[in-house]
């Protein structure tokens, strides 16, 4: 049965006040985990400026970036194996379990990056440590996706799942938030050279420090109600790829709504700040803070697009994005390329990410909202970290390689292609508000137009 064939749930009373602290409990469990194991994973690509001098030898600046995108793009190649092996475990042994061995996979790979030795003192060691904590994070970040977006929408009201999944991207960009804050801070308080020589390490040593904190609060989160309510599913049923070949065109839908979406969020997150000091000739401090300044509004905007969601659908914000992201990428990027300062870069990056914000904001709910219960955290890792791995690992690089070539704008035109492809998927699919994930809900007819449930 198709998602939007599926009834919604009844509308349920106001909940009491122990399922609401539970639910609450969830949300903020399941978001501070996300924030940490995400905040480990982008602090690389913000402080790769500088640390690529510490681990590959010559002059050319851009060629060394380009060798840590690598080793970052590489980190995705792990991605899918880790969404197989977690995503398995979720089905199998319950979100909660999945959720703690993640972070703390993540933990340990941090540790690996702070401990890296540079190329003065062993050579090539230090790039297959950093190699080597790269893919051990790729593991770690294919299972939590899919753990995370599973908890979060299980664990939220029938009626709320698109503000409760929302909280997914918000814990992302807050981790990603904390990495540049922390740079900002190292900014002032350290010099150039101390950062270049020894500062870098700090956030990483931080991020195995906060990684240890999640895991004692994440052994305390509740499991949820779909899953234990879904018990009794044979476990040869659970979790494996022949249930996923079953529902192999949800899986398809996954890879391409993902497609668009995972290359414009890492075109103006982790890309964004190289760009502006590479190509609009901004200094890193002050690019720093642009990135920094509208990624806070960029988390702060999520719950609310989510919101809309639960009360017009999923699809409508899909399409604004994706039509948003084809037509407007190219001005958009060439406009940020010319910035010649702080506010009108900031400007620009706050057009763009409130754009790329109607995928961020409910993809973890429709995804989620495609499988039943014993199949839904691997049938969204897989595919997602596939595509992940294709596209959102690699467009880094891609625009680095671009721009080394001396064909930036060939990046843009990528970009929006990408947007396109999603862009047809998103109106042609099914919308996927309605959607009953849980054996515990009561199936009840929709909602007459107009009415807010």
């Amino acid at each position: 049965m198709s998602p939007s064939a599926r009834p919604e749930a009844a509308p349920h009373q106001q909940p009491p006040g122990e399922e609401r602290a539970r639910r609450r409990l969830a949300l903020v469990g399941g978001s501070l985990g996300n924030l940490v194991e995400w905040y480990d994973w982008f602090v690389y690509a913000s402080f790769a400026v500088y640390f690529a001098d510490d681990f590959f030898p010559g002059s050319n600046s851009t060629a060394k970036l380009m060798n840590t995108a690598g080793i970052f793009a590489v980190g995705f190649l792990m991605r899918p194996v880790g969404g197989w092996l977690l995503g398995r475990a979720a089905d199998r042994h319950g979100r909660k379990s999945a959720l703690t061995l993640t972070v703390t996979m993540m933990s340990a790979a941090a540790v690996l990056i702070a401990v890296a030795p540079t190329y003065a003192a062993s050579g090539y060691l230090g790039a297959v440590v950093l190699l080597l904590a790269r893919l051990l994070q790729g593991l770690s970040i294919g299972g939590e996706y899919a753990a995370s977006a599973t908890y979060l929408t299980e664990a939220s009201a029938p009626n709320r799942r698109g503000f409760g999944s929302s909280f997914q991207y918000v814990s992302m960009t807050v981790g990603q938030l904390l990495g540049l804050g922390i740079l900002i801070v190292l900014q002032h308080t350290l010099s150039n050279a101390q950062l270049h020589s020894w500062g870098w390490r700090v956030p990483f040593l931080l991020g195995a420090v906060l990684a240890v904190v999640v895991l004692w609060l994440r052994r305390r989160l509740p499991e949820t109600e779909a899953f234990t309510a879904d018990r009794d599913t044979p476990a040869s049923a659970q979790g494996t790829l022949r249930s996923l070949w079953e529902h192999r065109r949800q899986g398809a839908l996954v890879m391409a709504l993902t497609l668009g979406g995972t290359v414009a969020y890492y075109t103006y997150t982790t890309y964004l700040t190289k760009y502006l000091i590479g190509s609009a000739g901004l200094n890193k401090n002050t690019a720093t803070l642009v990135s920094f300044t509208a990624l806070a509004v960029f988390a702060a905007i999520q719950p609310l697009a989510g919101l809309l969601s639960d009360r017009i659908g999923r699809r409508p914000l899909l399409i604004t994005f994706a039509l948003g992201c084809t037509v407007g990428t190219y001005p958009l990027m060439s406009a940020l390329g010319s910035a010649s300062g702080y506010w009108s870069a900031l400007g620009l990056s706050l057009v763009a990410l409130l754009i790329v914000t109607g995928y961020t904001s409910i993809n973890a709910a429709v995804k989620a909202e495609l499988f039943p219960t014993r199949i839904r955290a691997l049938g969204v890792a897989l595919p997602y970290a596939v595509a992940n791995a294709l596209f959102g690992g690699t467009a880094e690089y891609i625009a680095l390689w671009f721009k080394n070539a001396g064909h930036e704008s060939g990046f843009f035109w990528y970009v929006s292609g990408c947007a396109l492809v999603s862009l047809v998927v998103y109106v042609l699919m099914p919308d996927t508000r309605h959607a009953v994930l849980s054996p515990a809900e009561t199936p009840a007819a929709p909602a007459p137009a107009g009415t807010v449930r």
